[in-house]
């Protein structure tokens, strides 16, 4: 089940759905709107050889801060991460899946390869995985309206949130565009031991 603009602004109102700073007529009919924030992440090619999975990756990138009328040129085939102005936190009882704007599919820019999903439990400011598909350069602004978000309501509460120590979740808490963890999944851990 898919909440309702109703359901969602009650949900924010009470608290139930956390979503910082809400922009002006961000809630849609069963989604609400994020923005861009001012930092971009942008891959440098000219660091390493290869993208090592086992290795850690922040070498790879270098964040760049866009002013409030300068735009980030995003170029064709470039990807690059950017993050929501919004701080979004998602409760035990539902998930979260975000979207690109219509709008700006038309034009070739999508916001996420993979990461549509926003666990329950979530914290934080949501990264962007930000592709230029068209054949001409696209500008991308501060504060612009990048994407949707909207929410399921889940069968029953989670049992282990997103952030809880059984499942050792990279990003929560993230305020930045974030660079790859997935080194952390070649680490091996050591059982936890009951009390």
């Amino acid at each position: 089940m898919v909440l309702s603009d109703r359901s969602i602004r009650q949900a924010l109102q009470s608290g139930h759905i956390v979503i910082k700073p809400l922009g002006e007529n961000a809630v849609q009919p069963a989604s609400v709107d994020v923005r861009l924030d001012r930092k971009i992440l942008v891959f440098r090619n000219d660091r390493v050889p290869f993208i090592d999975l086992r290795a850690n990756t922040e070498r790879l990138t270098e964040m760049v801060t866009t002013g409030d009328d300068d735009p980030f040129i995003l170029h064709p085939g470039q990807f690059v991460l950017g993050s929501t102005l919004e701080h979004v936190e998602v409760p035990a009882d539902l998930v979260g899946r975000l979207e690109g704007k219509s709008s700006l599919g038309r034009v070739g820019l999508l916001i996420h390869s993979t990461a549509g999903y926003v666990d329950p439990g979530w914290k934080g400011h949501l990264t962007l995985e930000l592709s230029n598909v068209s054949a001409l350069p696209i500008t991308l602004y501060y504060r612009m309206k990048i994407g949707q978000i909207s929410f399921l309501q889940l069968t029953t509460p989670a049992e282990h949130l997103y952030g809880s120590a059984e499942l050792g979740s990279k990003y929560q808490g993230q305020t930045d565009p974030t660079p790859s963890r997935v080194s952390q999944d070649f680490v091996e851990r050591k059982p936890k031991r009951k009390p």
